[in-house]
């Protein structure tokens, strides 16, 4: 067992007159807690520390990782051939109590030949320890037997003057210069900190002996001994963020709500025949949400339109989700900022023409140069280049004749009256490791903002992509093309092997017992604590060297898009598990682990297309904040058209969001029909969803709504959906016009289904206000 003994003592000294937020001090062995609280005092509580392992003769050692008081691992000496080895040393950490303390302890063999071997790791949180009684804590090691977030929130100088009896606490400048202020009196000491000095690292600066005798004898009364150093301790302010935290909406997009619902509440009441205009409470919120699949679902996407306008219905939508080859339909429309409010036939003649075109030309010697120019034009900008971002070029050369300069800020002008659709295109972060079934975080990207989920932070879009620190922006990169993005959005090649093996229908359980880690509560003996917030104490077990190798294999991924993560810095709150919010995005296996959450955001982002999980764009219309109504789900699937949205009606049922009961039979897959309506009468919170599935059903024998075929017509509606594979990137004249008057009909033929749903919605918001 592992044998932690925590004892405290209490002593105080006065620090000033000024009161700051909570900041605290662990150490290990003579292992104390030293806390600032919002008084004027030092507290310190000294904890005692001893490690007692049971384990076979060995060359121990134990590291100590606390990533939200340091960086650094700091580890035991070795005791040499020992079964019972104790260590009695001491450890200091300086804390902030307000965030998620996880101290990891990891018993490590000493090997001289190869890698020293860890036996097992106690991930203990530190939230359990109350400040005053002593605390024994004993871990078995016998595998046998989130506001989300919070930051350092003042620029803090903590100075040390040691050997001296004085301690000071004083705020610094916002600057890369350190002013120290001494009793009122100012110590003209200006130093340039070194490259190594960053925000929330501690640096020591040796003061020179004349320079502090000066500096004593003539403007302070303190004397300083000949041995003086000063500890700095650089932490964010609260003031000036670059990156949003929290869920709710931004400004932009309210102001763009506001001004759309002018456009739903004249077009709803055109379609739904209303006597009166409704009222800006009354007016609901409508989604076209797509799938993906390549140039089928970006051809698509442009005969769904089509009907909707021609049904005067484009005008009732406010959002439009998309992934994958959807948002290449997005990205090309909403070049035009008028697009919706023109006649579609022009783009669909536009997109014609790209399908239609050879697709040699994107492989010329001329177009092979230029992408080489690009990328290494990108690379000197200072992102890191992949071949996501060469797919992107390719993208960007089949459906353009000529280099496409727009960028996703440029799409603000499409929004900022409410003329169109606010667009939101989705893709997912992995992680090194993980499959995408294990670990997946959502983000959103719109016009205004490119934001996560789960963690409720988000950056302005013509950001995306510049590197952030404890959210602020510090390196800033020009804003990259669409194409590129576009590339990340539709990544076909980031691919692993547990894809393909949850494609064929297996489960990952088989795998997971070979390759994950092996976890338990050891928690015997707990820490007598009432706080709802503290984590389980932990042991972890590796599962060997074979299964990382195989785990390796099975998740590795050809290549990833990989941006800055505008994460880096941030930690947990102490209470993030209990965040609303959080909950309802937490679904990977690392959420109750936050030094491994937090780990990730030290590393780049790893963004990848979303049909890697669920094929489809409906998390970010789920979020609770945007209150959708209606969701128009246009499949574009290229395999089981009912697959996604099975798979979204399980994902929403685990996560506790409100969504209708998804109730399909056999026979409905087997013959399906052009449109599907779910709804939850019992939960107003659930949106309506309609569902249209790609098939050829009446269309057959119909060219048009009640318009039967004739004979000789018979021949045109005989579209085979499944011939328009996701690997093709170029389609006949014949097969484009095929596709795109297919999914026109489907939607103009179910129009009275779609008005049901609206009208329902309509009174819905009627009976919420009173």
């Amino acid at each position: 067992g592992l044998l932690l003994f925590l004892a405290s003592s209490l002593a105080s000294w006065e620090v000033g007159k000024n009161s700051y937020h909570i900041l605290s001090s662990l150490s290990l062995n003579d292992f104390c807690i030293n806390s600032f609280i919002n008084t004027d005092c030092w507290i310190n509580y000294y904890l005692r520390f001893i490690l007692f392992c049971i384990v076979s003769e060995s060359d121990c050692y134990v590291t100590l990782w606390l990533p939200t008081a340091s960086p650094e691992k700091i580890r035991t000496k070795t005791i040499k051939n020992c079964k019972n080895p104790v260590w009695n040393e001491a450890f200091c950490y300086r804390i902030d109590r307000r965030v998620k303390n996880m101290l990891e302890l990891k018993v490590c063999d000493e090997d001289t030949v190869t890698k020293d071997d860890e036996l097992c790791t106690v991930l203990f949180d530190i939230s359990k320890l109350n400040v005053g009684p002593t605390a024994r804590v004993t871990f078995q090691l016998n595998p046998e037997v989130s506001n989300t977030f919070r930051e350092k929130t003042e620029t803090l100088v903590w100075i040390f003057l040691l050997n001296s009896s004085l301690y000071f606490y004083f705020v610094s400048r916002e600057i890369s210069c350190l002013e120290v202020k001494v009793d009122g009196y100012v110590i003209s000491f200006l130093s340039l900190l070194s490259p190594q000095a960053s925000v929330g690292r501690a640096i020591f600066i040796i003061l020179s002996i004349c320079e502090m005798q000066r500096l004593s004898e003539s403007e302070t009364s303190c004397k300083f001994c000949v041995h003086t150093f000063v500890m700095v301790f650089l932490c964010s302010s609260q003031q000036g963020h670059d990156v949003r935290l929290g869920f709710d909406l931004c400004t932009q997009e309210h102001n763009f709500l506001h001004k759309r619902k002018k456009y739903v509440a004249a077009a709803l009441k055109k379609v739904l025949h209303l006597e009166e205009d409704l009222q800006e409470h009354e007016v609901p919120v409508v989604a076209i949400m797509t799938t993906g699949g390549g140039t089928r679902s970006f051809t698509a996407m442009f005969g769904s339109l089509l009907g909707l306008q021609k049904l005067n219905l484009l005008d009732c939508i406010s959002y439009i989700s998309g992934l994958s080859g959807t948002t290449w339909t997005m990205a090309n429309l909403y070049e035009d900022a008028n697009w919706s409010q023109k006649y579609l036939e022009e783009a669909i003649s536009e997109a014609r023409k790209q399908v239609t075109k050879s697709k040699m030309n994107c492989f010329s010697t001329n177009r092979l140069k230029y992408y080489h120019s690009e990328l290494k034009e990108r690379a000197q900008e200072g992102y890191k280049t992949s071949f996501i971002d060469l797919w992107g070029l390719i993208i960007e050369s089949m459906l353009h004749d000529e280099k496409d300069n727009h960028k996703l800020s440029d799409q603000h002008q499409a929004v900022n009256d409410g003329q169109n659709p606010l667009p939101i295109y989705v893709a997912i972060n992995l992680k090194d490791k993980y499959s995408a079934q294990d670990f997946k975080e959502w983000l959103e990207f719109t016009p205004y903002e490119v934001g996560f989920l789960k963690y409720g932070a988000s950056v302005r879009s013509e950001d995306f992509g510049s590197e952030f620190f404890m959210g602020r922006l510090i390196k800033k990169l020009p804003e990259t093309r669409i194409c590129y993005m576009q590339g990340m959005w539709s990544s076909i090649f980031s691919v692993d092997v547990m894809y393909f093996w949850n494609l064929a229908g297996n489960s990952e359980d088989f795998w997971n017992k070979w390759t994950r880690d092996r976890v338990k509560d050891i928690e015997d003996d707990p820490v007598p604590s009432t706080k709802p917030h503290e984590l389980e104490t932990r042991l972890f077990t590796s599962a060997g060297p074979l299964s990382d190798t195989l785990r390796d294999v099975l998740t590795g991924r050809p290549t990833v898009a990989e941006y800055p993560n505008f994460l880096r810095g941030f930690q947990m709150d102490n209470d993030y598990l209990a965040n609303e919010q959080f909950s309802t995005w937490k679904d990977t296996v690392l959420d109750c682990y936050p030094n491994k959450l937090m780990g990730t955001a030290e590393n780049t982002l790893s963004l990848v297309d979303a049909g890697f999980f669920i094929n489809n764009s409906y998390p970010p219309l789920l979020r609770s904040q945007r209150k959708v109504d209606v969701i128009l789900h246009l499949s574009y699937n290229g395999g089981s058209q009912t697959l996604p949205l099975e798979q979204v009606g399980k994902y929403t049922t685990e996560q506790g969001i409100p969504f209708p009961k998804i109730r399909m039979t056999e026979e409905d897959k087997k013959t399906l029909k052009e449109c599907y309506v779910f709804e939850d009468a019992e939960n107003p919170r659930a949106p309506i969803v309609l569902f249209f599935p790609l098939v050829n059903d009446t269309y057959k024998n119909y060219k048009a709504p009640g318009v039967e075929r004739t004979p000789t017509e018979m021949e045109e509606g005989k579209i085979d959906v499944s011939t328009f594979r996701t690997r093709e990137v170029s389609f006949s004249e014949e097969s484009f016009d095929n596709l795109v008057k297919l999914t026109d009909y489907n939607i103009l033929n179910n129009e009275n289904l779609i008005v049901q749903a609206l009208r329902a919605a309509v009174e819905r918001r009627k009976q919420e206000k009173e």
